[in-house]
């Protein structure tokens, strides 16, 4: 009998998983037109935060945050959001094509605190948290216990500096270490919202 490694093993069941869970995206997710999107984007950002994730269900990772926005831009829809480089998911986002950003209810704020709190280069997010991994029909991940998904094609990118600040106020005070953020602009390609 052929002797399987445990990484072959995982692999097999993660992938039985993405089958599983693209059943679960039919049923539970409905797609709908960012036109039609009826929250408030400062508040559904600034307060409710989102997950940023990149990579694929096999090798991804992702961040909470709080800074970025939802607008129309060289006659696209897009998200914009912003990343540092020593944050984890930084390498998945300049490696990946696409990125996803996942909305919670309130009562999923703890999987946001601790995606915010803890860097995945040396915990497991997706099993400390119990998020349950779906992949998008281009195979980027985001996460059953989302109320809104919103999937990005990533159209361009550059690093914040200091010399761009008209107002050098925010610089010296959001970043007195020069830990400047990289700036992500992603095309918005499909939305999807929980049906039940």
């Amino acid at each position: 009998m052929k002797n399987f490694s445990f990484y072959t093993i995982f692999l097999l069941f993660l992938n039985l998983m993405t089958i599983m869970n693209s059943n679960a995206q039919n049923e539970i997710f409905k797609e709908i037109s960012i036109r039609d999107l009826n929250d408030n984007v400062v508040k559904l950002i600034a307060d409710d935060w989102m997950l940023i994730t990149a990579g694929q269900i096999d090798s991804c990772n992702m961040m909470t945050a709080s800074w970025g926005g939802i607008g129309n831009l060289w006659n696209e829809p897009v998200a914009f959001i912003f990343i540092r480089p020593q944050r984890y998911t930084y390498q998945f986002t300049e490696k990946e094509e696409y990125f996803t950003l996942t909305f919670f209810e309130e009562k999923d704020r703890s999987i946001l605190n601790f995606c915010g709190s803890t860097s995945g280069k040396f915990v497991n997010k997706i099993s400390e948290t119990g998020l349950i991994p779906i992949a998008t029909d281009l195979g980027n991940v985001y996460y059953k216990q989302a109320r809104l998904v919103i999937e990005c094609k990533k159209i361009y990118s550059d690093n914040i500096e200091y010399q761009g600040f008209v107002d050098k106020s925010i610089p010296e005070s959001v970043y007195p270490k020069n830990d400047f953020h990289k700036m992500y602009i992603g095309k918005i390609i499909k939305v999807l919202i929980r049906e039940n």
